[in-house]
């Protein structure tokens, strides 16, 4: 990324499950890089080509690369900043990422202490955030249902307490004792997301993810309602 960006490049953030250590199995790399303006096309390019080598010499996760370029002025707000390698995109999930990363569930490759870039969001700008996170789920929980089952167990650890800085498996070991009836669906969707389900606990999952859905929607819409 210096070779790349030079001067332009201000910090590069990782976060996510990786820095969780009770994170469990790390499906993809999160990650934040800020930039001091705007790319040009040169460096677009660049990135492209270190994206192929990355994808090419660091299997599997190299391939797996979840991130945003960010410019250093947006990420002083808590107005989503807008990914400057993909028009029209935004990191909607941001004052959840804000959250994670001023909670130290951040690991700096390059840069200042993080602490002093990402703003410290309140319940409404992370109720909204969460609210996005909802939507999402409902439109593709059929396609992922294993990740959405353990997302709605966060959503609903994190409306009950208001704490959003909680891994996956630590969000599904509370609602595994919030929920009782529920906790053989979770702890299939567990199995599955850690690439050891048997075929009858897939089946399980995708079957019972929408049933879930139904029982948990009300009571984060409840909490979620307020947020402007």
């Amino acid at each position: 990324l210096k070779a790349v960006l030079g001067a332009r490049l201000h910090g590069v953030y990782l976060f996510g499950a990786l820095t969780f250590p009770d994170g469990g199995a790390v499906t993809d790399l999160d990650f934040h890089v800020i930039l001091t303006d705007g790319l040009t096309e040169d460096e677009k390019a660049g990135l492209d080509r270190l994206d192929a080598a990355l994808a090419r010499d660091y299997p599997p996760l190299g391939a797996e690369l979840d991130g945003y370029y960010l410019t250093l002025a947006e990420t002083r707000g808590l107005t989503p900043p807008r990914h400057q390698r993909a028009a029209g995109i935004v990191d909607n999930s941001w004052a959840l990422h804000c959250a994670h990363i001023r909670a130290g569930r951040c690991i700096v490759l390059y840069g200042p202490d993080p602490v002093t870039i990402y703003p410290q969001p309140d319940w409404p700008d992370l109720a909204r955030a969460l609210a996005g996170e909802l939507a999402w789920l409902a439109a593709h929980l059929a396609d992922y249902p294993a990740y959405g089952v353990l997302n709605l167990c966060r959503l609903l650890y994190s409306c009950a307490t208001h704490d959003v800085v909680i891994s996956k498996y630590a969000a599904a070991g509370w609602a595994q004792a919030a929920c009782p009836a529920w906790r053989p669906l979770i702890a299939a969707a567990l199995s599955c997301y850690a690439g050891t389900a048997t075929a009858a606990e897939r089946a399980a999952v995708q079957a019972g993810a929408r049933d879930f859905y139904a029982h948990a929607w009300p009571q984060i819409a409840e909490e979620l309602k307020e947020a402007p």
